[in-house]
């Protein structure tokens, strides 16, 4: 019997070439959550896309809590996220969280400012904003930006000791204020926050953004390729930028595709857990919401899930699918593998009197 054929698209393509060219030797992805509520259909298409992707090539996936934002996350979203993983049929190489790299990360952003580039800003959020410009017009930049590097260090040491309140400072990287990409315009790396994290407690009160955690996480992991949804290819400049300042040998390149959206679906996380707060609903798992606890309570088959995730393809255009798909992908799944069986639930008594005596028939 042949091996079934795996499906391809843009993003193996790209790996094939690099496979070929010798730029690298192995598949290595990472689904990367924050663990800051429950996961929906629009995830099932990440991990799909991860996880197939590392099987293809007989590579590996790593699930990776990125936890850089203590504020929002707790330990209930984490194991939720793990469990629906599972459900859906795939297993991580390891588990790793963005947290245990916090000493690897701040060590990172110790070398950028020994190399001039990043310092210690203390402009408000609002001035950060204002000096920012936009679109069409460059940033200013900050009357900070030219701290020595000495200066800097003493700045960050002092932010990390806790000698400074919330907002009051900020840790910028020094790249370009008059880039056409507003994210290279001296993007926040790192800010004070007194908040303790579910994993490291109260060892930190400055933690780093999750645009300067990502790339340093998926180096540190020798991930060969970070894959993700559309919004972040304006972000993909500053990944590379962070990458090459570090000074990787072996850098991750990061390739997008269209997230998935689907009609009639709440798939915000934040509009989600209004719904929950506000009691619209009875909880993330509430069998009217697309969160996977949810479908997965009311009865939706993982296959099923997977086959619709595979027919809707990878592609680089945003679209909208029709739910009416998913639910044709149920019904398929359901009539090749529901079990049947026939019954007479109210059966009558019929009396038949006139039939002759003496004959039997089965």
């Amino acid at each position: 019997m042949e091996e079934a054929v795996k499906s391809s698209n843009f993003i193996h393509d790209f790996i094939d070439e690099d496979l070929a060219a010798g730029v690298n030797t192995r598949v290595q992805t990472r689904f990367p959550p924050e663990p800051n509520g429950y996961l929906h259909i629009g995830h099932a298409k990440a991990i799909c896309i991860d996880f197939s992707t590392a099987e293809k090539y007989n590579g590996i996936c790593n699930l990776r809590l990125d936890d850089t934002n203590p504020s929002r996350e707790d330990v209930e979203y984490v194991d939720s996220i793990q469990e629906d993983i599972r459900w859906l049929g795939f297993h991580w190489e390891n588990c790793y969280y963005a947290s245990s790299y916090f000493d690897f990360i701040y060590e990172c952003a110790i070398k950028l400012i020994e190399k001039g580039k990043a310092y210690v800003d203390d402009l408000t959020p609002d001035e950060i904003r204002d000096y920012r410009g936009t679109l069409t017009e460059p940033g200013k930049n900050s009357p900070y930006r030219e701290r020595t590097v000495e200066e800097n260090l003493d700045l960050f040491k002092r932010m990390t000791d806790g000698e400074f309140a919330n907002g009051e400072k900020v840790l910028r990287a020094k790249i370009d204020m008059s880039s056409p990409n507003l994210n290279m315009r001296d993007p926040i790396i790192y800010r004070i926050s007194h908040t303790s994290h579910h994993q490291t407690g109260d060892k930190w009160c400055v933690y780093p953004m999750y645009d300067f955690a990502h790339p340093l996480s998926d180096a540190k992991e020798r991930v060969t390729y970070s894959l993700c949804s559309l919004e972040f290819e304006n972000h993909r400049p500053l990944y590379n930028w962070f990458i090459n300042e570090i000074g990787f040998e072996e850098p991750p390149r990061q390739i997008e595709f269209a997230r998935l959206n689907v009609n009639y679906c709440v798939t915000s996380k934040r509009k989600c857990l209004d719904l929950v707060e506000g009691g619209y609903v009875s909880g993330w798992d509430d069998p009217r919401m697309v969160t996977l606890c949810g479908m997965r309570r009311r009865g939706y088959p993982a296959p099923a899930i997977r086959d619709f995730i595979e027919r809707i393809g990878v592609s680089k255009a945003d679209s909208v699918v029709d739910f009416g798909l998913l639910e044709a992908c149920v019904r398929d799944y359901l009539n090749a593998n529901a079990p049947r069986a026939m019954a007479v639930l109210r059966p009558l008594k019929v009396i038949i009197d006139n039939y002759p005596e003496g004959q039997a028939r089965r």
